[in-house]
């Protein structure tokens, strides 16, 4: 998407971080609870500061999420579980609303200082554009009168070439109503652009434990199903809210639906795909694994890899 902003760069200066942060916060297309928010404002505005060494799990846990000085990262996963979430918000974010965005904003795996992406193509055209504009004011007198020449010389024999053209056209179109065009009228032209592409409202899963922990995994392995659907070109991705509208459309519009639940250290998720025009249930899918010698992150990216997948393989 563009370069490493630095700190000398005027594009990736702590005002336009800031701005693109603010964005991102305010769009509703960046699906993360409170507490996820609040998290990447956090390092965002430590990273700003200079203070990027100091952003470790324990001082996280301290200052976004309120543990004590007891906190133990070995014990109590709660930071590592949120920059996870964090990264599968902000990565379907940029792949729905924002990428055009001037500023890209990654937390790469394994650490919790974010980086700050530079988009080159969103630089204003002018501010790139000034020099050129000042060269051609500084041409040489000779360059322009030979520019000069070369359209004095075209424009006799490109002026007559146009006209002949026309006459040639004006004759051939009255021998295509004699002999027929070989393409019939108002026939639609088929190209890839064409294809029809399915519509799928990935609807929140339900978390069907009696403690909380069944609803947050819930929420986490949503939001990884639209980041790995989003992935595939031939289908359009919506997820379901309070501001989600469903317009009449001629493409095919599905929802997403499941739940899952957890016994120990396993993790039961059920998903069906239902055609929302009469119900019907077109596919349905089972996923049972453990998270006990894996982290949970990895085993719901796989699971809603293989999800996206098996809708893929539909279309």
């Amino acid at each position: 998407m563009g370069s490493q902003g630095g700190q000398g760069d005027p594009i990736a200066e702590p005002a336009r971080v800031r701005a693109q942060l603010d964005r991102i916060l305010s769009s509703v297309e960046f699906q993360a609870p409170d507490r996820s928010r609040r998290f990447l404002a956090y390092i965002v505005d430590e990273t700003l500061a200079g203070r990027e060494t100091n952003l470790k799990a324990y001082a996280i846990a301290q200052a976004v999420f309120g543990r004590d000085a007891s906190f133990d990262a070995q014990n109590d996963p709660v930071v590592r579980i949120e920059a996870g979430r964090i990264r599968r918000a902000l990565e379907r974010y940029y792949l729905v609303v924002g990428r055009g965005d001037p500023i890209q904003i990654t937390i790469p795996k394994g650490r919790y200082v974010p980086n700050f992406i530079v988009n080159q193509s969103a630089i204003s055209p002018g501010s790139r554009s000034a020099p050129k504009s000042n060269q051609l004011h500084e041409a040489p007198a000779a360059q322009q009168k030979q520019s000069f020449a070369y359209r004095d010389l075209l424009l006799p024999i490109g002026v007559p070439l146009v006209l002949g053209l026309m006459a040639i056209l004006s004759l051939i179109r009255p021998l295509e109503g004699l002999f027929g065009s070989s393409i019939p009228s108002g026939a639609p032209v088929s190209s890839k652009g064409d294809q029809v592409k399915a519509e799928i409202l990935v609807e929140p899963l339900v978390g069907t434990g009696r403690g909380n922990g069944d609803a947050d995994i819930a929420r986490g392995l949503t939001d990884e199903v639209i980041a790995q659907l989003t992935k595939n070109k031939s289908v359009i991705v919506k997820s379901a809210g309070p501001q989600t509208q469903i317009a009449a459309s001629n493409q095919p519009q599905l929802s997403l639906q499941g739940s899952l639940g957890t016994e120990g250290s396993r993790l039961h998720v059920q998903i069906r795909l239902v055609d929302r025009a009469n119900g019907t249930v077109t596919w349905t899918g089972a996923y049972d694994r453990t998270f006990q010698d894996r982290s949970l992150l990895d085993v719901q990216e796989e699971i809603a890899r293989q999800i996206a997948d098996a809708i893929s393989s539909r279309q």
